[in-house]
């Protein structure tokens, strides 16, 4: 087993704590992941630290409040990482099926009311298989859209997000390129197409 094989779970579970709504089951969780924190490579520990410290020193019910008011009402701060791409299109659901199947491959079950592409959830997916990752890595110009609108947004969440990225491969120049047009000009929209999920929250939403 190599070193990445050792911390990566712990890094991605981390993660994964620090971007879902801080209810107290992620507020009580604050001090294993910092205790965790140093067995991690510096690229991925510091941002993380930074993550826990913005919980730490925030009040829980502002803590709340500033969640549900970036995920729930801004459309480019979606935890959602098919949205970036896909947009309300048929192809969300398309996307939707495929992520669904790598939960399912693995022996997992996405929490009720989660959609497989919640970031949150591919990274409890990518602590236990490497599919996670992979999903993640095919997603990367979500993600990366998504730390560029948490760090416009002054949000302390953006070192979540960036510790994300670190854990991967750099991005790619088309990417970048693709990250570049997005921002631009936003997700695609079309109201169809999304069985059989239902009509899906593209706004990131509380969990």
């Amino acid at each position: 087993m190599n070193s990445a094989q050792i911390w990566r779970p712990v890094a991605a579970r981390a993660a994964s704590l620090l971007l879902r709504y801080p209810d107290d089951e992620v507020l009580a969780a604050l001090p294993i992941i910092r205790a965790a924190l140093g067995a991690l490579p510096g690229a991925v520990a510091t941002p993380l630290r930074k993550a826990t410290a913005h919980h730490e020193s925030t009040a829980p019910a502002d803590l709340r409040a500033a969640y549900v008011q970036l995920f729930d009402f801004r459309r480019r701060c979606c935890l959602h990482l098919s949205y970036y791409t896909c947009g309300d299109t048929r192809r969300r659901g398309e996307a939707l099926v495929g992520f669904a199947a790598a939960y399912k491959a693995a022996g997992l079950e996405v929490v009720d009311g989660e959609l497989p592409d919640f970031l949150p959830a591919l990274l409890d997916l990518a602590a236990t298989d490497d599919a996670g990752w992979r999903l993640l890595h095919d997603n990367r110009v979500g993600l990366d859209l998504l730390t560029e609108s948490l760090d416009s947004a002054g949000s302390g969440y953006r070192y979540a997000a960036e510790a994300v990225q670190a854990m991967l491969p750099a991005a790619r120049p088309a990417d970048r390129a693709a990250t570049v047009h997005l921002a631009r000009t936003g997700p695609p929209v079309e109201q169809v197409g999304l069985e059989p999920y239902g009509r899906v929250d593209t706004t990131g939403g509380r969990r």
